[in-house]
Parts: structure tokens; sequence; C-alpha cells
């Protein structure tokens, strides 16, 4: 059984890495993918079964999903379906599959797919169709050096974060951290996503040091409802930062209700 839990698109900056899933029972085209994949910097998780990937996405986020259509239980266009309907993800969704109809094409793409390619793919095509899609799912907007968020200046190339002018004192992981909230206002960000993103893929971090990094940078940035912004546990799942209502918030430093 699968929940209907609600996995958001971010509205905000995304990050330079995506997170890839991919549904293939070729061992020899997964490898492939994921070499191309992570020569780009991307991180790639491979899943031969659909009921397999169901179930990853109920407690895990991803940018970009990569469906064949013909693998074992559940076909890709089933997991298609289940993703949009059961899920409710509105993921940005790649077809790569031999099936090379056109009513298999328009069926995919009726039924909620972002884009379709058939079997052999090229590299940098494949890698440039992904990269659009994700930019898509976001609104269209580009990687910025210089974050300017409500109270917010983050410039990553000097690594430095302002909150209404004032420096803030961060290691670097809290950095990361703060900077990958900051990037995905509203999108529900898995403990797996969180720790590949800011520790790496082959970090060994326990749920502990992920609590107390997240509890750091809430209390540092004041990422808290009377500064307007929630940066919430989600059970089971990851993290979520909300930018909440701004007449609920509290004044800002140096600032009164009545200006």
């Amino acid at each position: 059984m699968y929940t209907a839990l609600q996995i958001e698109t971010p509205r905000t900056i995304p990050n330079t890495k995506m997170r890839v899933a991919i549904l293939e029972d070729d061992l020899s085209q997964t490898e492939l993918l994921s070499h191309w994949l992570q020569l780009a910097g991307h991180h790639a998780h491979a899943f031969e079964q659909g009921a397999q990937l169901l179930r990853s996405l109920e407690r895990e986020s991803f940018d970009v999903l990569v469906l064949d259509w013909n693998v074992p239980d559940l076909n890709g266009i089933e997991v298609l379906k289940r993703v949009r309907s059961r899920l409710h993800s509105a993921i940005p969704v790649l077809f790569v599959t031999g099936r090379n109809r056109e009513d298999d094409v328009v069926m995919a793409l009726r039924e909620g797919a972002d884009d379709y390619m058939v079997k052999p793919v090229r590299r940098l095509e494949l890698l440039a169709r992904l990269e659009a899609l994700a930019r898509r799912g976001r609104h269209g907007q580009q990687q910025a050096d210089v974050i300017e968020l409500d109270v917010f200046k983050v410039d990553c190339q000097t690594r430095t974060v302002l909150r209404n002018g004032k420096a803030v004192d961060l290691t670097a992981k809290d950095f990361d951290l703060s900077v990958l909230f900051l990037r995905n206002v509203g999108r529900l960000l898995s403990r797996g996503h969180i720790r590949e993103t800011v520790w790496g893929p082959n970090a060994v971090v326990t749920s502990r040091t992920l609590d107390t990094h997240v509890s750091r940078i809430r209390n540092k940035l004041g990422l808290t409802p009377d500064y307007g912004w929630r940066l919430a546990a989600v059970y089971r799942y990851g993290y979520r930062l909300e930018q909440l209502d701004p007449s609920a918030a509290r004044p800002r430093d140096g600032e009164s209700k009545a200006a």
C-alpha cells in the first residue's frame, strides 16, 4: 500500500547536483546511465522493480525519475500513474525505453511523463534533457552564486550568510545545509537526500548528527515562526523549510510593528 504523501516541487533555486532515481532491469543499461550521471556530478539511485521504487519514494526525495517501460512487476507506465495519483508528486519524469511507437510516446506523455527518449540514448543529450526537466520543475530558475531571500543574503563563492546584513557564524557543513534548505523552500527533503547532498554519498552520518546540524541552523538563522519561517521535521521522512505569512511574524531586528 502506498501512502498519499504530498511531495512538492521546490519553488526556489535548485542545487547543481541532481539526485536521480533510475527504474531499469537491464544491469548494463543501469551501469551506463549511472556512470554518465556520476561523471556529470549527479547522484544515481538504481531500482530494478517498480514496487521497489514506489516504496523508496515514500521515504526518499529525488530531483528526477528515469523510467524504463518494461520492468518486472509494475511497468513504467503503472509506476508513473501511481507517482502522479497516489503519491501526488509532480517530480519530473523522463522515459528512457526501447518502445518507439507513436502511441507509446503519446500514452506516456498523457499519463504525466515530461519527456521521452528511445534507446539507445546519447550521453550529452540525456544529461541536457534531465537538467532541463529539473529546471522546468523548479519554474525555470537557474543556479545562482548569490541567494537573496527575505532577510538572507547567501554568497556561495565566499561561503558567507548575512541575516539582516549581519554575518552568521556557520561551520562548513552548516553552511551547506543552510544553502540546501534556502534553495528548496517549500520542498520536502528526505534524510537520505540531505545526507547525500551535504555530506556526500559515501559518508556515514547518524540521524542524531543530522538533527543536531538542522537544530543549529534553525537557531542561528532564526528559521522559526517568530521570524516568519518554519524548519520542521516530517515524521519518518525528513525536513521541510517553509516561509510563513509575514503578518504573523514578529518584528525583524531593529524594526517595530508600527514601522
